[in-house]
């Protein structure tokens, strides 16, 4: 109380890198909840980028560009893949922008043509095998 100091807070706390096989980027991939902070700490084999709306800037250019600044500091060159569950404007010149950096980096973009069809309805999907 009576204290008006204002904190930065970050979407990831302090501490060491929390490694994982599969990481769905939260919030839609908006740059909000997700930054250079989360990709130093948690480190996948697999990041799920979702987010089809360009009002609403998602997915981020900012947070695709987090990625590469973050994994530019891990410790080792492991091979990432991230997965776009929608084809969108921001992802496509993403990957054209930064595919040199993207190679140095070892990370792998993989398409998101593939459709399932289940009764009525059909939806883009990829198969992750682990």
């Amino acid at each position: 109380p009576g204290n008006s100091k204002s904190s930065k807070s970050t979407a990831v706390p302090p501490g060491p890198p929390v490694y994982l096989d599969l990481v769905y980027i939260p919030n839609h991939s908006n740059s909000k909840n997700v930054d250079v902070e989360f990709f130093k700490r948690v480190r996948s084999s697999y990041y799920v980028v979702s987010g089809n709306d360009a009002a609403a800037e998602e997915p981020s250019r900012a947070v695709l560009d987090s990625l590469l600044e973050g994994k530019a500091q891990w410790d080792s060159n492991m091979q990432v893949t991230l997965i776009p569950t929608h084809d969108s404007e921001v992802m496509r010149e993403w990957y054209q922008e930064t595919h040199e950096k993207q190679q140095d980096l070892n990370i792998m973009v993989l398409a998101s043509s593939s459709t399932v069809v289940m009764q009525d309805e059909s939806f883009p999907a990829c198969k992750i095998e682990l």
